[in-house]
């Protein structure tokens, strides 16, 4: 068995486990330590597959970020104790049906595709994206950049208005 392969499988198990524990998890801050073993693992399938600006958007935005953001959260509500959960684990049953159901058809799609071998790159796709970025694409990037600029200021009016109302 090569290096890689035995990397891969770890990282696809991080990744795997990590997802399973999210949900099966009745803490919600193991629940967060499940969600850092899942990007983790989909950030080192990336840098296995030399996708290596999705690796390091993955480790910033969703690790870095996101993931920080709900422990952040999950610190600062631990203190809470009089709100009641209705929502229980009611559909267990039900969601493990489907998890096999899920794992079994991608289990056969995965085993009977015929699977095309790629060569590895011999360059860095974060020139090529950058490139393209600033160059080709730029008019369309600075559009999006415009959209999402107005929606946060339409999102910072909603608010301001709802806490001047209060």
């Amino acid at each position: 068995m090569s290096t890689n392969l035995v990397v891969f499988y770890l990282f696809a198990l991080a990744a795997v486990v990590g997802a399973a524990g999210v949900p099966m998890s009745k803490n919600i801050f193991w629940s967060a330590m499940a969600l850092l073993s899942a990007l983790i693992g989909v950030g080192g399938l990336y840098v296995l597959l030399s996708a290596d600006f999705l690796a390091v958007t993955q480790l910033l935005v969703y690790i870095g970020g996101v993931l920080v953001l709900i422990i952040f959260a999950v610190m600062l509500t631990s203190q809470i104790k009089e709100i009641e959960i209705s929502n229980q684990n009611v559909g267990l049953v039900p969601g493990a049906l489907l998890f096999v159901l899920t794992g079994t058809v991608l289990s056969f799609v995965a085993i009977w595709a015929p699977w095309k071998i790629a060569e590895q790159p011999d360059h860095e796709t974060t020139a090529e994206i950058g490139n393209g970025l600033l160059g080709h694409w730029l008019l369309p990037f600075e559009v999006v950049s415009v959209v999402l600029l107005a929606t946060l200021i339409g999102a910072i009016v909603v608010a301001r208005k709802e806490i001047k109302e209060d």
